[in-house]
């Protein structure tokens, strides 16, 4: 995938490593190691926008916090900086290979607004979709709501007046809150959010679970998870390509991407195609007793 290099320097390492060594610094720690990387290229809010969030130690310590309670305490996959720098530039790649091939975001058509309003809101829609882990995982979109509405007002002071503001703060809930399993998404934005979110699974972001010795079909699908490329489709405007080390990793294709893919309005623009790489696969498990 077409991640910038510091991200793709981080996630070199087992990310599942990564992420718990994380959980073990002091809050100053953590918060003085995060630095956001995200292509702004021209656009100016956005580049603003994310010297703001860089700046931010609120937001940094949420997403700190965010990590303590799934890593540390629940044992859950990662949800630190890294999870939300890559879904931020997940988000990115598939608006741009959308309004690439002429594809306009909601922004657009439903307000007149420009294909840059639609990168800040995907944008601050992934930096702000899970903070409400800080509090708690159950009903943690709900909570992530009502620590975004104030947080990204004051993230984006001065770059909108009303009533631009407030179209913009809208359409980042409805991203946030549509990111959920059962999210029905309204906008293009929104489902690009759902869809990036899902996408995060290379490279071992998942496998904590795994590597604790919890054996199922998650856990077990999430270690079979190579690598995936975004770039132009075959027939359509993009093409994911899913590179799996054993077939088990359908399971995090079929049921958790095409979960979050049906019904996120993204479903015309996307084919995903998943192989194993290599003449044999992986042996995850060499056997497994089931506890009765």
């Amino acid at each position: 995938m077409a991640l910038d290099k510091q991200t793709e320097e981080r996630i070199e390492q087992p990310v599942s490593e990564e992420a718990e060594r994380d959980t073990r610094l002091t809050p100053a720690q953590a918060v003085e190691r995060m630095r956001l990387k995200v292509p702004a290229r021209g656009n100016r809010k956005l580049r603003t926008l994310l010297e703001r969030v860089n700046k931010d130690k609120q937001l940094k310590a949420w997403w700190h916090v965010a990590n303590v309670n799934a890593v540390a305490r629940m044992q859950i996959n990662d949800h630190s900086w890294v999870h939300v720098q890559i879904v931020a530039n997940i988000a990115l790649k598939l608006l741009r290979q959308l309004t690439k091939h002429g594809i306009e975001p909601s922004l657009v058509t439903d307000y007149g607004l420009e294909r840059d309003d639609a990168e800040v809101v995907v944008t601050l829609g992934a930096l702000l979709h899970c903070i409400g882990m800080a509090i708690h995982r159950d009903g943690h979109e709900d909570f992530s709501l009502f620590l975004a509405e104030p947080k990204q007002r004051e993230l984006l002071k001065g770059l909108y007046e009303e009533p631009e503001l407030t179209v913009i703060a809208s359409e980042v809930l409805h991203a946030i809150t549509s990111h959920r399993e059962y999210g029905k998404p309204l906008t293009l934005e929104a489902g690009i959010v759902r869809v990036a979110d899902a996408l995060d699974m290379a490279k071992g972001r998942s496998r904590i679970p795994f590597e604790r010795g919890r054996v199922s079909i998650h856990s077990l699908s999430a270690a079979a998870i190579d690598d995936v490329t975004i770039a132009d489709g075959v027939k359509r405007p993009i093409g994911i390509e899913i590179t799996m080390n054993n077939s088990s990793g359908i399971y995090q294709v079929d049921e958790l991407l095409g979960a979050k893919l049906r019904g996120s309005g993204l479903e015309p623009y996307v084919d995903v195609i998943a192989h194993i790489e290599g003449e044999a696969e992986k042996l995850l498990l060499p056997s497994y007793r089931l506890e009765t």
